[in-house]
C-alpha cells in the first residue's frame, strides 16, 4: 500500500477551573483500504500501517499523539503536585528476599528512588553488605535492567541477564563472585530463558538472531537450548535441544542440585507443558519423557536420586505434589505425597529436610510445613492476611527467607526457622505509613451466570458510603494469574484523597485453580468481562460509588479487559485506563510471542474461535457515534511482549468513534517495554499522569 500522509493538527484545549470541558483536535489517523477475509467474512483493518513501528509515518503519528496527550495533561493544575507526592511516597528503602549461594548471601535493595535495585553481597547476615552489581551504572537513564540471574553450584560465578528499554531480549554476562571481576563472556538473543549451571558452564535458551529492523515485532520461532562453557565464544556453544518440526514451542531447562540430571520443559502456550529428564552422567542417553501433552503443568521441586518430586495439576485442578521414579515414569507408578485440597497449592519448596507448601485460600496465603512422606508437621504463622512472596531456601538449611505484604502492610522480609516454626524480621519497611487509617475487606458478589466472585476493597476508615466515592477498579482475568493483596506506594495518592481501590479476582485467573482459569478462556472469555461488569454494579448497588465515579484499569490481558468492558458498557464507567493491552484479537498471534496466547484466547485461524473473538475484540467493537468514557491508553515503544500496534490501532479507532468531548488519549513511553525493568523515574512519571487523569476525570478535589 502507499504510505499514509500524516497531517498533524494542533491540540486545542479549553479548560476552566469550574469544569473540565475539553475540545481536542486529534492528529489525523489516515484510513487505508486494507481488508482480511476470515471464513467468508470480510474484516476491515484501516490502521494496518500502524503495525510498522519502524516507518516514518508511524513515528510522526506517535510524536503527534504524545503532544496532544501532553497538552491535555499539562492543563491539569495539580499534576506536578501529584508527581511530587508520588516521589515522596516512593522514597523509602525497599528490600528483596535474601538468597544463600556458596559462601555468600545476596539481596537486593533500593534506597528509595533509585531507578534500579542494587544487588548486595555479604558472607553472613551480620556483616556489612557490599555492592556486588549496580544496574544503575549500566545506563545513564536507568533503562538497562537486570533480568534473570544464577550463581554457580560452587558459588564461584554469577551469571546474569540484562535487557535494555524494557525489551524481552536479554544478554547474559558473568562475574567472579569473590573478586567481582567481569569475564569476557557475552551471550546474545536470549529470551524466555533461565540460567542453569552444570560443571564449568550453564544451560540457557535463545532464538536465532532476527532480521534487522524486526527485533521487536517479528514472530519468535525455533526456540533452542544451548550449553555455554565459561570462556568460550557464543558461536562455540553446544546445541542441546531443538525441534524444527514445531517452530512455535518454547523450551526451558534446569539442572538438579546434584548436577546429575537435566530437566527439560516444553510448552506451546502460557499454560501446560511436557516434561523430560536426561541423565547427565551418561551423555549418550537422550531425554526420557516423564509427562507429555500440554494439558497440565509439571514442575520439578526436588530429586532424591532418581526419584523426582513434581508439582502438578494433572488430575488435581488445585495442584498436588507427586513422586515419580524416572526408572518407572508411567502414571501407574506415581505416588501422591501432598494430595489436592480445597485451597490451591501454589508452590512447594525444600527447606531443612522438609517440604514447605505454599497455598492460596480465597486469594490469600497459607503455608504448611510437611515431611517427605506427606505428613503435616505444622502450619506456618504469617503476620496477617496477605501474600507471602519470594520464599528462598535450601534443602539442608533450617533458615529460609520470605517477604510478606498486604494492601496496608508494606513488604517486610523475614528469616524463618523451619525447625522451630518461628519467623523474625530481617528487613522492615521504613515508610511513614499509618495502616490504622485504612480499611481492607474482602467481599463476594454474584456474576451474571450466578458464579460467586471475590474482590478486595481498600479505603480510608472515614470514607462514607454515600454512592459518591471515586473508585479505581482493577482486574486481570487470564493466563492463570492470581491477584493477591500487595502494597503499592503509588496507590496511596488515590487513597489519601478519598478514593476506593478495588481489585477483582476474575475468572481466567488462578485464584481457585485450573477450573477457575479455564472458566475464563477461549469460548468462555466473556465470563471475565461479565465478572468485571458485575463487580462495578455491586459497588454501585452497595453505595460505594456511582457510574461516573468508576475508573477501570488493567494491563496487558487486563488492557484487553478494559477495552472490552468499556465497549460493552460505556455508560457504566467514568474513566478507562487500558495499559499495554491486547486490543486486536484477530492478529495478536502474528507478533513476537503472541502465538503462545492462543491457549487462553483461541485463534482467528479457527472458524468457531474467530467468530467468538470478533464479538469482543476491543479494536473491532468500537462503534462510531458512541460516547465512550474518558480514556487514557498507555503503551511503550519497546514493548515486544504486546506490541504497541495494538494500542496504536485502538487509539486511532477510538478517536474516530468518540461522539462526545470525553478525551480519547494515548501516552506512548519511550525506551520502555511491557513493564519489567522500567526505571523508577519512568514509573513515577507515568503514575503521575495516570492519577492526574483519573482524579481530574472523576471530579475529585485533591488536597496535596
Amino acid at each position: 500500500m502507499k504510505a499514509p500522509i500524516l497531517t498533524v493538527l494542533t491540540a486545542i484545549i479549553l479548560m476552566t477551573q469550574a469544569e473540565a470541558q475539553t475540545t481536542i483536535n486529534y492528529p489525523e489517523s489516515v484510513k487505508t483500504d486494507v481488508n482480511d477475509t476470515y471464513f467468508g467474512s470480510t474484516v476491515a483493518d484501516p490502521y494496518r500501517w500502524l503495525e510498522d513501528d519502524n516507518s516514518k509515518e508511524t513515528g510522526l503519528w506517535v510524536d503527534a499523539q504524545n503532544k496532544v496527550t501532553e497538552a491535555y495533561l499539562s492543563q491539569i493544575p495539580y499534576r506536578q503536585q501529584i508527581h511530587d507526592r508520588l516521589t515522596q511516597l516512593w522514597n523509602y528503602p525497599r528490600y528483596g528476599v535474601p538468597f544463600h549461594e556458596g559462601n555468600n548471601y545476596f539481596f537486593f535493595k533500593n534506597n528509595g528512588i533509585q531507578n534500579q535495585s542494587v544487588l548486595y553481597i555479604q558472607s553472613n547476615l551480620k556483616d556489612e553488605p557490599k555492592v556486588f552489581l549496580d544496574p544503575n551504572k549500566l545506563s545513564s537513564d536507568g533503562t538497562v535492567a537486570l533480568g534473570t540471574y544464577s550463581v554457580s553450584k560452587d558459588g564461584k560465578y554469577f551469571a546474569y541477564a540484562i535487557s535494555g528499554s524494557g525489551s524481552d531480549w536479554n544478554e547474559i554476562y558473568i562475574k567472579e563472585t569473590a573478586t567481582g571481576k567481569q569475564l569476557d563472556d557475552k551471550l546474545e538473543w536470549v529470551k524466555f530463558s533461565g540460567i542453569s549451571w552444570q560443571g564449568d558452564g550453564f544451560y540457557y535458551s535463545r532464538y536465532d538472531k532476527p532480521s534487522g529492523g524486526a527485533e521487536y515485532s517479528s514472530k519468535n520461532e525455533y526456540h533452542k537450548v544451548y550449553y555455554h562453557k565459561l570462556g568460550d565464544q557464543q558461536s562455540a556453544d553446544k546445541l542441546i535441544y531443538s525441534n524444527n518440526e514445531y517452530p512455535l514451542r518454547n523450551y526451558g531447562v534446569q539442572t538438579t542440585d546434584d548436577e546429575k540430571y537435566l530437566i527439560l520443559g516444553e510448552s506451546e502456550s502460557t499454560s501446560g507443558n511436557a516434561l523430560y529428564i536426561k541423565d547427565l552422567k551418561n551423555q549418550s542417553n537422550d531425554f526420557k519423557k516423564i509427562a507429555d501433552g500440554f494439558r497440565f503443568e509439571y514442575s520439578v521441586v526436588h530429586n532424591n536420586g532418581n526419584t523426582f518430586y513434581i508439582h502438578t495439576n494433572d488430575d488435581a485442578p488445585r495442584y498436588r505434589l507427586i513422586a515419580v521414579s524416572i526408572d518407572k515414569p508411567s502414571r501407574d507408578n506415581w505416588e501422591v505425597i501432598i494430595a489436592e485440597q480445597d485451597k490451591v497449592l501454589q508452590e512447594v519448596h525444600m527447606a531443612g529436610g522438609t517440604f514447605v507448601a505454599q497455598y492460596m485460600k480465597d486469594a490469600t496465603s497459607k503455608v504448611n510445613v510437611i515431611d517427605l512422606s506427606g505428613k503435616l508437621l505444622h502450619e506456618m504463622e504469617l503476620p496477617g492476611i496477605g501474600t507471602l512472596t519470594g520464599f528462598r531456601s535450601k534443602e539442608k538449611e533450617e533458615t529460609a527467607f520470605y517477604a510478606f505484604t498486604s494492601f496496608t502492610f508494606p513488604s517486610t522480609v523475614y528469616a524463618y526457622n523451619v525447625k522451630d516454626n518461628s519467623s523474625s524480621v530481617l528487613f522492615s519497611s521504613e515508610l511513614d505509613f499509618d495502616s490504622k487509617s485504612y480499611v481492607s475487606e474482602q467481599v463476594f458478589f454474584t456474576s451474571k451466570d450466578g458464579t460467586k466472585v471475590p474482590m478486595f476493597i481498600v479505603h480510608k476508615a472515614d470514607v462514607q458510603m454515600d454512592g459518591n466515592n471515586p473508585v479505581y477498579l482493577y482486574g486481570y482475568g487470564g493466563f492463570n494469574v492470581s491477584l493477591t493483596p500487595s502494597f503499592s506506594p503509588s496507590r496511596l495518592v488515590f487513597l489519601e484523597n478519598g478514593g476506593i481501590f478495588v481489585m477483582v479476582n476474575l475468572r481466567g485467573g488462578g485464584e481457585y485453580g485450573e477450573e477457575w482459569h479455564k472458566a475464563g478462556t477461549k469460548l468462555k472469555k466473556q465470563n471475565v468481562f461479565d465478572d468485571f461488569i458485575a463487580a462495578a454494579e455491586y459497588l454501585i448497588d452497595k453505595k460505594y460509588t456511582s457510574p461516573k465515579k468508576i475508573a477501570i484499569a488493567g494491563g496487558s490481558n487486563g488492557g484487553l479487559l478494559v477495552g472490552a468492558t468499556m465497549n460493552q458498557r460505556p455508560e457504566l464507567f467514568g474513566a478507562a485506563l487500558p495499559a499495554v493491552g491486547v486490543m486486536d484479537m484477530l492478529r495478536f498471534h502474528k507478533f513476537t510471542i503472541g502465538w503462545a496466547w492462543t491457549g487462553d484466547y483461541g485463534s482467528s485461524e479457527n472458524e468457531e474461535e474467530f467468530r467468538y473473538l470478533l464479538k469482543y475484540s476491543p479494536l473491532h467493537n468500537l462503534k462510531k457515534g458512541t460516547c465512550y468514557p474518558p480514556t487514557l491508553i498507555t503503551t511503550a515503544d519497546h514493548d515486544d511482549r504486546v506490541v504497541p500496534a495494538h494500542s496504536f490501532k485502538f487509539a486511532a479507532a477510538l478517536q474516530e468513534a468518540q461522539s462526545c468531548n470525553n478525551p480519547a488519549l494515548i501516552r506512548i513511553e519511550t525506551k520502555a517495554g511491557h513493564g519489567a525493568g522500567k526505571p523508577v523515574s519512568k514509573m513515577i512519571d507515568e503514575a503521575a499522569d495516570v492519577w492526574s487523569f483519573i482524579i481530574h476525570n472523576l471530579g475529585m478535589k485533591p488536597t496535596l
